[in-house]
């Protein structure tokens, strides 16, 4: 006899496979040199479709890289420049849903939020310039784990490293610690104005490859530290319930 699994039982044991990878393609283009980031569309939907609605948008059209603490993140998507200071506020869409299942790595572009609500992700976003996701920051744990959503190119880190270098000032507000370009402390102490030609501008971000098969070579690592969720539990219960029978089911035919 020919034993068939329940298709609600198949599909339990499905959703336990290792994720497919899809990743479109984005450009960022900025003062110090442009870039590619791959999004992790199947992994991080809902994030994903949120960070393409700002940029088929224009929305990071002159934002600035308003945030950087060397060794640990380069930060921007909330603030943009046009002509003069103060930056202007990127307009916000309603916040995202947290989808904490990748690793804050080096090289992983995460979701930025405010301290003590996991959902309110919206239009910032941060480059991990280091492991960010055990140590001191525990960005895989903390505020409810920090949405990884892509992955930056080799070329990509070497621009953010020298974004990482520059000195910074602090220009008030969100801009506490903001890099500047050919800005020295003589200058901010003679009260020079900053100027497009210091700020790091991301003069666009747009799409270059929104094919399915781009993710060759990726190989994101999962975030260990957020508590299962409750159906993959479940799931997971079934599938040691399908092994048990299973081993039973042979023990039976052996001795048989």
């Amino acid at each position: 006899m020919k034993h068939r699994l329940a298709p609600w039982l198949s599909a339990c044991l499905l959703s336990l496979l290792p994720l497919s990878l899809q990743a479109t393609i984005v450009e960022f283009r900025t003062s110090l040199g442009t870039f590619e980031v791959n999004l992790f569309d199947d992994i991080t939907p809902q994030t994903v479709a949120n960070f393409l609605a700002y940029v088929e948008d224009e929305s990071y059209h002159n934002s600035v890289i308003h945030r950087v603490v060397p060794d640990f993140v380069v930060q921007g998507g909330g603030f943009a420049y046009e002509g003069s200071l103060p930056l202007t506020v990127i307009p916000a869409r309603a916040p995202v849903q947290n989808e904490p299942r990748l690793s804050n790595r080096r090289g992983t572009i995460a979701m930025a939020k405010l301290a003590g609500n996991p959902n309110s992700a919206t239009n910032q976003w941060f480059f991990n310039l280091s492991d960010n996701h055990a140590g001191g920051p525990q960005l895989d744990a903390q505020n409810g784990g920090f949405t990884v959503f892509g992955q930056v190119s080799e070329q990509g880190m070497e621009v953010l490293q020298a974004i990482a270098e520059l000195p910074r000032f602090n220009l008030g507000g969100a801009a506490s610690e903001m890099p500047l370009r050919n800005y020295t402390s003589a200058d901010a102490d003679a009260d020079t104005a900053v100027t497009e030609e210091h700020l790091v501008l991301i003069e666009s971000v747009v799409v270059v490859d929104a094919r399915a098969d781009t993710a060759a070579g990726l190989n994101p690592v999962q975030n260990t530290s957020q508590a299962e969720e409750p159906d993959q539990a479940k799931a997971s219960a079934l599938v040691w319930l399908v092994m048990g029978l299973g081993l039973v089911t042979l023990i039976r035919r052996r001795r048989g």
